[in-house]
Formats: structure tokens, C-alpha cells, sequence
């Protein structure tokens, strides 16, 4: 029973892997697809939503079953209870991915004012994170997480330099505010997964150790 258990449990994880992969997929594609003017890959991040949404569903299924039937304890239970968690800031930062590719439709015959006041740059530092969290659950190793403060203050940063920038444009030209106002709203959805990140990383510290911390 508890080789078959921990077979499963492993099948499990597996899966949670892919789901992380396909919303920071979705996110950083997203990003690339409004910088590019890409309608096509706009859609193709909106085309997944509902992938998403069904792995959400089929690892909440699974990790509830697994619990009912085995009764996991001390490690084994900290990990489902992780991806328990982990699930639910992937399938966020993957409904922000779809808002983000919305917007990159809207925006996709306008050009863009100031090369997008950074948000490709934000965009990459976000996307490391979620990536870096999803190779600490996968290996087990904290050193990719350890920095997420650091890298937190800076996502936090580039937001307000995103905001303050984009005022200042609409103040100068008014026809530049609907625009303006979509990359403020962007810095917030790209703030808001970095915020999701930092969330997975507490929980897969805590996987590991058994010790919780607050990494924001």
C-alpha cells in the first residue's frame, strides 16, 4: 500500500509540474505576445484557460483522494498540502496571463509608447520566479528560492516607476491614457503573480523543512 501510495504521489507532483509550466507559460507568453503585437500567440494563451482550469480540478481530485485513502503523514502530508496550495497561485497567475493577452489584442494595432515603460523587463524577473519556485519543488533544493525577498523589492519598485511613468504620459497626451491605464493595469497583474510566487515559495519551504516563513 505504501509503494503504491507514494507512486501515485509522485504521479501527482508530476502533474502540478505541468500545471506550473503552462501558467508561467501563459504569463510569459502573454507578455510577448502584447510587445510583439502577436495576435496569434495572444490567443494561443487565452486558447489554454481551459486546460488550466481542468488540471486545477484533476489535481484537487487526486490530492483529496490520496489523502482519504492513505492518511499521509509528516512529509508526505506537507507535500499534498503544498500542491494543495500551489495549485490555486497557478491557476492565478495563469487567469493574469489571460487578462494580459485580452489586453494584447486590444492593444494590437497601436503602437507602444516608451517601449512599454519596462514591462518586459518586469515580466522577466516575475517569470524567474515562478520558474525558480517550480524547480524548488520539483528538486527539493532551496537555494532558488532564497533571494525571492530581493527579488520581491524590486518587482514592487518596478511597479510604481511602471505607474509614475505612464501618468506622466497621460498628463503630457491625453490621446496616450487608455493605453497608459492598460500598462498600469499590467504592472499590477505582474506584481500580483510575483506576490503568487513569493505565496508558493513559503509553502514549498515549507515542504521541505517543515518550518514556515515569510518570504514578502
Amino acid at each position: 500500500m505504501t509503494e503504491k501510495f507514494h507512486e501515485e504521489l509522485a504521479l501527482l507532483k508530476k502533474e502540478v509540474e505541468k500545471m506550473g509550466e503552462l501558467s508561467k507559460d501563459m504569463l510569459e507568453k502573454s507578455v510577448q505576445a502584447l510587445k510583439n503585437q502577436d495576435i496569434e500567440l495572444a490567443n494561443w494563451v487565452i486558447s489554454e484557460s481551459p486546460a488550466l482550469r481542468e488540471l486545477d480540478d484533476k489535481i484537487e481530485e487526486e490530492a483529496l483522494r490520496l489523502i482519504a485513502l492513505h492518511q499521509p503523514m509528516a512529509s508526505d502530508m506537507r507535500l499534498v498540502a503544498t500542491i494543495l496550495k500551489m495549485i490555486t497561485y497557478m491557476t492565478r497567475i495563469g487567469r493574469y496571463g489571460n487578462d494580459i493577452a485580452k489586453i494584447a489584442l486590444e492593444l494590437a494595432d497601436q503602437p507602444h509608447i516608451a517601449k512599454m515603460a519596462s514591462i518586459p523587463q518586469m515580466s522577466k524577473i516575475v517569470t524567474s520566479m515562478v520558474d525558480d519556485a517550480l524547480k524548488a519543488f520539483e528538486t527539493k533544493e532551496l537555494s532558488y528560492i532564497l533571494d525571492f525577498k530581493d527579488r520581491e523589492d524590486t518587482i514592487d519598485a518596478m511597479r510604481y516607476s511602471i505607474f509614475r511613468e505612464a501618468i506622466s504620459y497621460m498628463m503630457e497626451e491625453p490621446k496616450y491614457i487608455t493605453r497608459c491605464t492598460h500598462y498600469i493595469m499590467i504592472a499590477r497583474y505582474l506584481e500580483r503573480c510575483g506576490d503568487h510566487a513569493c505565496k508558493m515559495a513559503e509553502k514549498i519551504h515549507y515542504m521541505i523543512t517543515g518550518e514556515r516563513i515569510e518570504v514578502r
